[in-house]
């Protein structure tokens, strides 16, 4: 699914943002970043020096390629401050630039309805036409297909299929394609449209396929597209399940398997679904064994296993043995991994502000075991992870030596983050007490998030009555039943190693 828009940051990180320049990247420019990457990577004190004054002197070019270049070097270098600085003037010295044409996009993000999109759709190709950013690059035409694709989605969820269908045909960038069709596919999907899901389910498997195997080179972009292909296949034969067409199913089933280099439970109970359709139980029995093993399934799956437990074995005899001493070597094996896992690093002291106002300080926990979760609302992860961790606070709101504080940050695209995050939490009806790790306003650095050398969220962290770090956990996979697991299991031995 599309985000609100496409922020600053996001396409600084893109591809490079390689093909993002009105004219193609000439050699001089080619020594130039190989030049900047070189002094990056330094450790001397004058070659800091040199990269400083050659980031100001791209800065002040007359060439917004230039400042792009700049852009991107202080991103890497995390100097917030120089990049918005450039951002600015890049939008105040090309009006009809790259900057410009990506911060006037935002007007198609931002509107509400499939017609109020496409008016601003149309507004923003006439203000800023395709054509003129042409640059030769496999990435041409990617921004304008990112509105487009924000045209077809809003179509889409207003059942309104020919519009969306009309505005998923205007993509230019091939290698994403396989991405803005899997996105229609899954709001058809989704309206019950399932015909029309497994003909843009298809599209998207088909276009990520022709880039494996460096069948269309080894850019970045291609690389992008090929990724996608194991997921895209297992999406496809969910559909074609949905349909009832379980021998095709099957058959892509099979593929997104053989492509998946761990466990991965959702796949596999799919892939037991399947065989059941085509009642081969032995066979889906087979496949649903080691997600029940693992500790990763969901009730769901659980009530499956069961019916095959009865369809393999005969009768239910012996299935309760079975799954006390499958959930008892499960739990032994958790033990042994987070002990392995277990760490003792300080935690770094922060005092932040709360939904209310109310100043929270790490240092004033002591004696408590704190699990921090770090999220943001745009982060679908981080979403994902709520039931469960809803879950786990519930288990010990009795327990006044377990805190959870759940920290907002990386806040992007809006000035009310903490109106955001609080609309969030009260929408869903959460019980989280939220602190707000805000952008710093001179360095523009979210300081909390950065002191616990964060790199992706969800991630959370285990600290025990005595200030250390003793578990790291990051992303979201799994059942919540298994989260809380391992968190329970967590939270009891940090408190018994204290």
């Amino acid at each position: 699914m599309m985000k609100n828009y496409i922020t600053k940051l996001g396409m600084l990180a893109m591809l490079a943002a390689a093909g993002q320049c009105a004219n193609a990247q000439t050699a001089p420019a080619d020594t130039t970043a190989k030049m900047l990457n070189r002094l990056v990577a330094s450790t001397d004190a004058a070659d800091k020096a040199r990269l400083n004054a050659k980031l100001v002197s791209l800065g002040a070019s007359n060439k917004e390629q230039d400042l792009i270049m700049a852009e991107q070097f202080y991103y890497r270098l995390k100097n917030n401050k120089s990049m918005d600085s450039l951002y600015a003037e890049q939008l105040k010295r090309f009006p009809t630039g790259i900057a410009a044409r990506n911060n006037a996009e935002k007007a198609v993000f931002d509107a509400k309805t499939g017609a109020a999109k496409e008016a601003a759709y149309y507004k923003w190709i006439k203000d800023f036409p395709p054509e003129k950013f042409k640059t030769g690059s496999i990435e041409d035409g990617v921004i304008h297909d990112y509105a487009a694709s924000a045209v077809a989605q809003q179509y889409a969820e207003e059942k309104n299929t020919a519009k969306a269908i009309e505005f998923i045909n205007k993509l230019q960038a091939d290698f994403w394609k396989g991405n803005a069709y899997s996105g229609l596919a899954g709001t058809l999907r989704k309206n019950g449209d399932l015909a029309k899901a497994e003909i843009y389910a298809r599209m998207a498997m088909e276009n990520a396929f022709s880039y494996i195997d460096g069948k269309k080179g080894d850019s970045g972009a291609a690389k992008f597209s090929a990724s996608g292909y194991p997921s895209l296949t297992s999406t496809y034969a969910d559909i074609l399940f949905e349909r009832k067409k379980y021998a095709e199913a099957l058959k892509y089933s099979e593929i997104a398997f053989k492509n998946s280099t761990t466990l991965n439970p959702r796949l596999n109970y799919r892939y037991a679904q399947i065989l059941m359709g085509l009642n081969r139980n032995q066979e889906a029995y087979d496949k649903l064994e080691p997600v029940i093993k693992s500790g990763r399934a969901t009730p769901e799956m659980v009530a499956v296993f069961k019916t095959l437990y009865r369809k393999v074995k005969g009768s239910d005899a012996g299935f309760d043995t079975y799954a006390a001493a499958i959930r008892k070597s499960y739990l032994e094996n958790l033990s042994k991994t987070l002990t392995r896992d277990m760490v003792k690093e300080q935690a770094p002291n922060f005092t932040l502000t709360d939904l209310n106002g109310k100043q929270v300080s790490l240092q004033e926990l002591r004696g408590k075991v704190v699990v921090l979760d770090f999220w943001a609302t745009w982060c679908g992860p981080c979403k994902a992870s709520f039931p469960a961790m809803q879950m786990a606070v519930n288990k010990y709101q009795a327990d006044p030596n377990v805190k959870f504080l759940f920290i907002h940050t990386w806040e992007r695209g809006t000035e009310t983050p903490t109106k955001d995050a609080a609309d969030y939490i009260k929408g869903k009806k959460y019980t989280f007490d939220v602190l707000m790790d805000l952008k710093d306003a001179q360095t523009k650095e979210n300081k909390v998030v950065s002191s616990y050398k964060v790199n992706g969220i969800p991630a959370k962290f285990v600290i025990d009555a005595q200030g250390n770090i003793r578990f790291k956990l990051t992303g979201f996979d799994g059942s919540d039943e298994a989260a809380v697991d391992e968190l329970s299991m967590m939270i009891d031995m940090a408190k018994a190693n204290t």
